[in-house]
């Protein structure tokens, strides 16, 4: 991190600010934005939302005057509004991805098909990305990935979000010389499977979040989420479906997640879950077969082993998507990628009422769904539905009860997304690899 702070600094005195596209001014884009004024060498060039108000809104509440701004309606316009070094909003990605000075592109849009669009569109115009769309990502993320690295620019979450901070102890306790047993994130909010988005509204407007978004947390739709992004980064799989979800301290989570003849809950290791107690920290159980290495570990106030905890108490989420901008920007490598070809965990479906046949369904946190992790193999197999892929326009062939699992023969999907396109070239191309 040193040396990348460096980097920055020298950038800034030499007038080469790495420049960013933010797509998506919610509360976590907001953010950014002002965070990322106060980045030497970096600056948020170009601001995206569907609602012009928000994007201006967004460097408003950084201290940046209108009068700064401009406007843009075409390519053009943003290209010269960067050249006359002004500050840009507009409500149209696809121009923004076409700017000549943009490097990095920041999707902060939580929505699966929009962030393969951006993806996808930041990749062909040879603009690294940075995914603060785990949604989207546990969808098509191995492909997109698959394609950047043929383009020659960086595919990548970002830092800060639960499954990036996951990883930076999985990648520190590698490169330490631990065997990593378990990946695993704290729970905020209580667990409500069948949550609605007109049940947390009044709670979501006093947190500056949609109603939506709150459900899917609440769903755990989110957590099943994130945590998918953790497995296929790390190669670790769901112990059961859905996670064990148990209660505990930090100082409990050695104890917890070890196998069960050992006194734990796991059937096996190399494991993602989630805890209740812990949030928002996340962490990594991890162990040694070294008895030097245990004798010291006591000696440091780790724990008794066999098995300790790394833990880490915070996660900034989009105030840490510097880091990860400059990573990819500076030295073209990601903070948290794919590992493989394909997924190691699925977010499945699951109805969150009773469906009739004819009916359509919504989307994350929404009213008709929820989503559960399980290992991609096994998900397959079953023809369950990647939540990802469900939208408005997908619907019910028949009826299910409350609770059920989507199978691929129960659904209408939505073929015209660029999505499900990704996805069936992430699965044709994979399966191709293996002849």
């Amino acid at each position: 991190m040193l040396g990348l702070r460096k980097k920055l600094e020298e950038l800034e005195k030499e007038n080469r600010p790495i420049k960013v596209c933010l797509v998506g001014a919610g509360m976590m884009g907001k953010g950014l934005v002002s965070q990322l004024l106060r980045v030497k060498g970096m600056e948020p060039s170009v601001v995206v939302s569907h609602k012009l108000e928000d994007s201006l809104k967004a460097f408003q509440l950084a201290g940046i005057g209108r009068e700064q701004i401009v406007v843009a309606k075409s390519v053009e316009d943003i290209n010269k509004g960067m050249e006359m070094k002004r500050f840009v909003v507009t409500d149209d990605y696809t121009l923004a991805l076409k700017a000549n000075l943009v490097d990095v592109v920041v999707d902060a849009t939580g929505v699966p098909e929009t962030g393969a669009r951006i993806a996808l569109g930041a990749i062909d115009n040879r603009k690294h990305v940075v995914m603060l769309n785990v949604e989207s990502d546990v969808v098509a993320g191995p492909y997109l990935n698959k394609l950047a690295k043929k383009a020659g620019v960086v595919y990548t979450g970002s830092a800060g979000d639960e499954p990036g901070a996951a990883m930076e102890l999985y990648d520190f306790a590698v490169a330490s010389g631990f065997k990593v047993l378990a990946l695993g994130k704290g729970k905020n909010n209580p667990l409500d499977f069948y949550v609605t988005p007109d049940q947390v509204e009044e709670k979501a407007k006093a947190s500056g979040l949609k109603p939506l978004r709150l459900a899917s947390f609440i769903d755990a739709t989110n957590t099943m989420v994130e945590m998918a992004a953790m497995a296929n980064a790390s190669g670790f799989i769901p112990d059961v479906r859905g996670g064990h979800g148990p209660t505990g301290t930090v100082e409990e989570l050695p104890r917890i997640y070890s196998l069960k003849e050992e006194g734990g809950i796991l059937n096996g290791y190399g494991i993602v879950d989630f805890t209740f107690g812990v949030a928002p920290g996340v962490y990594a159980v991890i162990t040694t077969d070294q008895p030097q290495v245990h004798s010291e570990m006591r000696f440091l106030k780790m724990g008794d082993g066999p098995n300790y905890v790394l833990f880490r108490p915070y996660h900034l989420t989009s105030l840490e998507t510097p880091i990860s901008i400059a990573k990819a920007a500076i030295y073209g490598e990601g903070s948290i990628v794919p590992k493989g070809d394909l997924p190691v965990a699925e977010v499945i479906t699951r109805a969150k009422k009773d469906l009739k046949a004819g009916e359509h369904l919504d989307g994350i946190g929404e009213y008709t769904v929820f989503g559960s992790i399980e290992e991609y193999g096994r998900a397959k197999e079953e023809k369950l539905v990647p939540i990802g892929l469900i939208n408005s326009n997908a619907r019910m062939k028949r009826d299910v009860k409350k609770g059920d699992f989507l199978t691929y023969d129960m659904v209408e999907l939505d073929e015209t997304t660029e999505i499900f396109r990704l996805r069936q070239l992430q699965e044709e191309t994979a399966e191709d690899l293996t002849k």
